[in-house]
This record gives structure tokens, C-alpha cells and sequence, in this order.
């Protein structure tokens, strides 16, 4: 792929208003004009530069909405103070009632309870499906359907969405393509393969310290601003803003994120290659046994790696909270939810991060109660962070 989002980002510069490499805070919740005018102007949308009120935008919200959307070579790009502020802010936008979405099953279970309980509150129906295959999309579309949604990479059981094809029925059909990139951001770059909106939860690897909650919209110049319109606009009108000073450590972090997601990428094949050997039942698209290894490495930016997320099934939930348990005694990482940190988090999604899926539809989709979900982390030394795993499953009688 032509396009190197690094270089894009690596290419952004700004200045503070003293001279700062570092671009200055907006601390104001309000602006102040000369012109009455101005300010009419302004709130109308017919000013560049002026700012009028938080919720509208700030200096540091833009700022970072041009890395954003560098980073997936989009027009444009609005943040929100949550991944779930930019979801359901899209869906909302491009949704009414007796509209229709197909989804993958396999989502973030709080982007599944919004689309399963929440919408049909408005007469929104979707239809979750196996977003793998591009004919059980096709099957599932309708008249009324206005959005095909999923994850290039789902969560928690690392599904590869083939985003060119699906780019393709969602242009024939003429309705958005809508991608959740938050667990491969460089790896893929869905706006180049065809998507139409692309969407991240900040909170994961982009910021990459686990200390900020927030999410972002990368789309047209028109989509972003008809999501920021005073009158309809559905980013405005929910109130999802993302706080400056969370706007400005975000931007910082991303500075690092060509490093991180190389040496987390790196870290999680070595893992998966060695849990494989030992005979566990490990998931990760880098492993040949993934079965859509192939359709990866078609539409992966290879520098980037698979990833930094895996997955292994330890047959019970009980031994999988065991190991947890011993695995966070023992120094190897948190038992936490969310991913992205610099340490290892491991949580065991059926009864976290997709809890809203009910269990018997966490069964049809393969979950198993023994599935644990490791955001691997960016320990220098990965055969010692191997050898320390693998001495808590021998100590458990998980490996002999």
C-alpha cells in the first residue's frame, strides 16, 4: 500500500502561541469576540479559526482530529469523549426510523447492546451476521438498510473482516461502509481499502496508557461536519466532548505509535507461535492456523505486524480466572479490560468485555467460557515474559 500514515503523522507540526513544540491548551470553555458579527458568523458555521463554545470544538480537538485523520488518510476526523461517543454518534447520524443494520456478531459487547436493545427504541432494527462471509452480508441486506457495520478486527474472537469486498457490496448497494479499526490502527488502513467511516476508541493503543477515555469519527469533510451541525448534527447534539487536555496527552502518544505497535505486534506472534507449539488453543491472525490468515496478510501494512491482541481457550472459565489471578501475583500484566497499555492485560470476555451478548449467542459464535482475551504489552524481553506464563500453566496442571 502507497499510503504511510507514519510519514503523514511524523509530517504534522505545531507550534504552541510561544514557540512550543508542543501545541498550546485551549483552557476555555467559552470564546470571546470583538464583533458581535463575528460571533453570529461563527455559531452559523461561516467562519475559519474562530472558535465559539467547547462542545462546538477547540484549537486541541482540531489539532488532533488532523492527526486522526493522517493517521487513516481521511479527510477529516472528530473526537469524542468515548468510543461509544463516536459509535453510536455515527449510527444515530445515519439512521432513522425503520431503518435497518447489518452487523458482525462478533463486536465490543457495548457496541452489541446499543444496536440489539438500544435502537429498536427508534424502529432500528439490525441483523448481526458472520461478517467473514461476504455472502451472508449480501443475504442480509434490505431495502431499508442504510449502514453495514463491523470491526476490521473483531473483539474478543479476532475475526478478519474483508474490507475490500465488503467495501464493494456496500457501494453497490450504495449505503456506508463503517469500520471499527480501535484493535489494528496502522496494521490496516480500512479508508484505503474502501470504507466509508472509520471509527477508533482512543482509550485502547492509540493513546496507549491506559489513563484516557475517548474515541474518534474519520470521514468526509461532509459526514464530520453534518455530525457537528448545530441543528441535527449528532456529535453536538449528544454532548460527547472530548475534554482539551485529554485531546493534547492523546496527541503526544501518538508520536510513539509507529514504536508500539511494531514491538506489540512482535511480542504477541512470539507468544501465540510458542503457546501453539505447546499445544494450547490459541487464536491470533498471525498464526497459518487462523483461518483468515491469508485475507491479513492481503490487506495488513506488514511493517505494523498482526497486532497486539490474542487469545487463548483454557477450557473453563475457572481455570482461565485462575490463571488470571496467578499471571497478575506474579508480575506478567493486570486482570483488566481494555487493551492498548504498555503491560499485559488479560480479562475473560464472556463475563466482561461481551457480557451483553447472551450466553447462548456467545455459544453460537464460539466464546467459550474458557477464552481469555491478552492484550499483549511491550515487555523488551518476550521469551522471559513466555517462560513466566507458561510456569503459571505448569503450576496450575493447565501444561504439563
Amino acid at each position: 500500500m502507497d499510503y504511510k500514515a507514519s510519514d503523514k503523522l511524523l509530517d504534522l507540526q505545531y507550534f504552541g502561541e510561544f514557540g512550543g513544540v508542543n501545541p498550546s491548551i485551549s483552557d476555555s470553555s467559552t470564546y470571546t469576540f470583538i464583533s458581535a458579527k463575528t460571533m453570529s458568523d461563527t455559531f452559523e458555521g461561516n467562519t475559519e479559526g474562530c472558535y465559539l463554545y467547547s462542545r462546538h470544538s477547540t484549537p486541541s480537538n482540531l489539532y488532533l482530529g488532523e492527526a486522526l485523520a493522517a493517521l487513516e488518510g481521511t479527510e477529516s476526523a472528530n473526537v469524542y469523549a468515548s468510543g461509544m461517543g463516536a459509535i453510536t454518534s455515527v449510527i444515530m447520524q445515519l439512521c432513522s426510523a425503520g431503518d435497518h443494520i447489518v452487523s458482525s456478531r462478533t463486536i465490543y459487547g457495548g457496541t452489541y447492546a446499543f444496536l440489539k436493545n438500544f435502537v429498536k427504541k427508534f424502529n432500528v432494527n439490525t441483523s448481526f451476521v458472520d461478517i467473514t462471509s461476504v455472502n451472508a452480508v449480501a443475504n442480509a441486506i434490505t431495502p431499508a438498510t442504510k449502514i453495514i457495520y463491523c470491526e476490521a478486527v473483531s473483539n474478543p474472537l479476532l475475526e478478519i473482516a474483508d474490507i475490500k469486498a465488503l467495501a464493494a457490496l456496500a457501494k453497490k448497494h450504495n449505503i456506508p461502509l463503517v469500520v471499527d479499526n480501535t484493535f489494528s490502527p496502522l496494521s490496516i488502513l480500512p479508508a484505503k481499502l474502501g470504507a466509508n467511516i472509520v471509527i477508533h476508541s482512543l482509550t485502547k493503543f492509540i493513546n496507549g496508557t491506559s489513563d484516557t477515555v475517548a474515541g474518534v469519527v474519520c470521514g468526509t469533510a461532509d459526514f464530520c461536519t453534518s455530525l457537528k451541525d448545530v441543528n441535527n448534527g449528532a456529535a453536538m447534539l449528544f454532548g460527547s466532548t472530548l475534554d482539551s487536555y485529554r485531546a493534547a496527552s492523546i496527541l503526544k502518544n501518538m508520536r510513539t505509535l509507529h514504536i508500539r505497535i511494531k514491538k506489540h505486534s512482535e511480542n504477541a506472534l512470539y507468544l501465540s507461535q510458542n503457546f501453539e507449539k505447546d499445544g494450547l488453543r490459541v487464536v491470533y491472525p498471525g498464526l497459518k492456523s487462523h483461518p483468515s490468515h491469508e485475507k491479513m496478510n492481503n490487506q495488513m501494512v506488514a511493517e505494523y505486524g498482526y497486532g497486539g491482541i490474542m487469545t487463548l481457550d483454557i477450557g473453563s472459565l475457572e481455570n482461565a480466572n485462575k490463571l488470571m489471578e496467578l499471571m497478575q501475583e506474579r508480575n506478567l500484566g493486570y486482570l483488566a479490560v481494555s487493551l492498548g497499555f504498555y503491560k499485559t492485560l488479560f480479562s475473560a470476555p464472556g463475563t466482561s468485555t461481551s457480557s451483553e451478548i447472551p450466553m447462548e449467542e456467545q455459544e453460537q459464535m464460539g466464546l467459550s467460557n474458557g477464552l481469555i482475551r491478552l492484550s499483549i504489552g511491550l515487555d523488551n524481553d518476550i521469551d522471559r515474559t513466555y517462560k513466566m506464563m507458561k510456569k503459571c500453566m505448569v503450576d496450575l496442571g493447565i501444561l504439563k
